[in-house]
């Protein structure tokens, strides 16, 4: 575990885009705080990381469920899964059609995933300290995830 103390939503971009920069082969992320946490703020510095074009804005798919973005080398899954009721609506959304070595999967409020024991490769809680600034941990489970988190944080 690694755990980043961000002051500002411009130190939270810096992460995602520096993890971004880094990914060499697809896998998922799961994120994990509540809301106003810093989230979508990190995804948008991902998107950069990855090489999203401009053109596209990141924002939450609280509403659309999924948002796809692609990137130079992967597509960018950005899902939002606070408004689904079961597990069952994953295969409705096409949540197995997105599970690709081509994609990164990043998944805001995954926990509806523990029920059909989705393994997550990496893990970044978002939590606020008493000055409100964003207590970040990440989590490494896998190879990949490992391999990964190992690279940015040594």
């Amino acid at each position: 575990m690694k755990t980043i103390e961000s002051k500002t939503s411009n130190h939270t971009l810096a992460l995602g885009k520096k993890i971004g920069n880094n990914i060499s082969k697809g896998l998922s992320i799961a994120l994990i705080g509540e809301l106003g946490a810093g989230k979508t703020t990190f995804v948008q510095g991902l998107a950069k990381g990855l090489g999203v074009s401009k053109k596209y804005y990141i924002t939450s798919p609280t509403f659309n469920i999924i948002n796809e973005y692609p990137a130079k080398k992967f597509t960018l899954c950005h899902l939002d899964l606070y408004r689904l009721g079961s597990v069952d609506e994953l295969e409705f959304i096409g949540f197995d059609d997105l599970i690709d070595d081509n994609n990164i999967i990043v998944v805001e409020w995954p926990q509806i995933l523990n029920d059909i024991s989705f393994q997550f490769d990496i893990e970044i809680n978002f939590k606020f300290d008493e000055q409100y600034n964003r207590i970040i941990s990440v989590f490494a489970y896998g190879q990949g995830g490992s391999n990964l988190v190992s690279r940015l944080f040594s």
